[in-house]
């Protein structure tokens, strides 16, 4: 089974890598914009998620392979590989295992670390939506409210939303496993994992991701890494500060 993707534009393979709950069209916008430095482009979904398919295995080494798969049948190599997050992770993981298909590595807001279960909240409350009562994105988006105050999060989070028959709505990621397997999202990458080439962490300067202890444990994972922090961004400081982000991106990249 391979993975859905928007593939935008021509020239060197630059795969991305979406966090948890989230899906490759929240890329769209600076996937174009870097189609125009002269990149192609992979904006993919990561299994239960977005348009990919669904399955009741999910951990690391599994969305890793799915990443392998994807790449021999496009018949990528050297690629520039950026994952945010959970993307982040199964990059680090990607990399380490396959580092002759990886040029530049970039990790968004995530280290090597394991990391507890903190989406018990947001689980639960997706969790609540029934869609043979609820019609609207409004009710949804009312429902959830009891569950994750920030707006910013419920609007990310409601992207999933769709619209599966005439007045049917649906999440596209497969919820039942993502809530039994969420502790999977934390984990560690392996000890002996290394990554010897050019790589790029950021981070928000507003979150708590990747903090000064941090910094060792991605040296010895990654010891040709560079750490940089985007200003007034959070954990979703792509999206919170994409001009930054962007810039920061392009400047390693060249």
């Amino acid at each position: 089974m391979l993975l859905h993707s928007n593939i935008i534009g021509e020239g060197k393979p630059f795969v991305i890598l979406h966090g948890f709950l989230g899906m490759s069209d929240n890329w769209k916008t600076l996937g174009r914009q870097f189609s125009e430095h002269g990149f192609q482009m992979h904006l993919v979904d990561q299994r239960n998620h977005g348009r990919s398919f669904w399955s009741n295995t999910f951990n690391y080494d599994v969305l890793a392979e799915d990443l392998k798969q994807y790449c021999d049948t496009h018949h990528l190599k050297n690629i520039i590989l950026l994952g945010h997050s959970m993307g982040g992770k199964t990059a680090m993981l990607f990399a380490t295992k396959y580092p002759e298909l990886v040029s530049k590595l970039l990790i968004a807001d995530i280290s090597p670390r394991f990391y507890p279960i903190h989406h018990d909240a947001i689980l639960e409350g997706l969790s609540t939506l029934n869609f043979n009562t609820i019609k609207t994105r409004g009710e949804a988006d009312n429902i959830l409210s009891a569950y994750v105050s920030d707006f910013g999060t419920r609007q990310f989070l409601l992207k999933n939303l769709y619209w599966i028959e005439k007045s049917k709505l649906a999440l596209r990621i497969n919820l039942k496993v993502l809530k039994n397997e969420v502790a999977e999202i934390g984990e560690a990458l392996p000890s002996q994992n290394l990554f010897n080439k050019d790589t790029l962490f950021l981070r928000g300067d507003r979150s708590e991701y990747i903090g000064i202890d941090d910094e060792a444990i991605i040296s010895n994972h990654f010891p040709k890494a560079e750490i940089i922090t985007i200003s007034n961004s959070g954990h979703w400081l792509h999206a919170e500060n994409p001009k930054d982000f962007f810039e920061a991106v392009i400047k390693f990249m060249d």
